[in-house]
């Protein structure tokens, strides 16, 4: 048998913590449809670009969050290729192990950018440059070349 007024108690107590879990997910769940509040996604991180660059530009100091996906490279190298012509000639370069690398290449034909023993690659669209990033860990002589037109763009010397 059960106590008279004891089952009523018992049900406004579940109620309010009923209410209350509703109310916290709800609130929840609003804040999902902001979209300043959203998950990070490639959108959002572009969209606070601007933001920081207006903020740097304000000051009149660059602030390190400004370029985060940049960098500062050991080396770059640029070559151009026009008319199957490689500028700079093709010659040897030659980088310290461990600088980091770019190489960026335009060409004015479609073509595909290759650095052998590091095995890595870039499309080169006509008239568009096309570049690779890495680190220079192995020691040796690698040829950087285009594959569809095989040209040797120049022969990279690790030390």
């Amino acid at each position: 048998m059960s106590v008279p007024g004891s089952r009523p108690a018992a049900r406004p107590a579940a109620l309010l913590v009923t209410g209350l879990l509703t109310a916290l997910l709800a609130t929840g769940c609003g804040q999902d449809d902001d979209p300043s509040v959203a998950a990070p996604s490639t959108a959002a991180t572009s969209a606070a670009a601007p933001t920081t660059a207006a903020a740097s530009a304000t000051t009149g100091s660059p602030t390190p969050a400004a370029t985060p996906s940049t960098p500062a490279v050991d080396r770059e190298i640029t070559v151009t290729v026009a008319k199957r012509r490689v500028t700079p000639p093709t010659g040897r370069v030659t980088v310290t192990k461990g600088q980091l690398v770019r190489i960026t290449v335009t060409s004015d034909v479609a073509d595909e950018l290759h650095v052998h023993g590091y095995d890595l690659g870039a499309r080169l669209p006509a008239g568009m440059p096309g570049a690779v990033e890495f680190r220079a860990d192995k020691t040796g002589l690698f040829e950087v070349e285009t594959h569809e037109t095989e040209l040797v763009l120049f022969q990279l010397v690790v030390r």
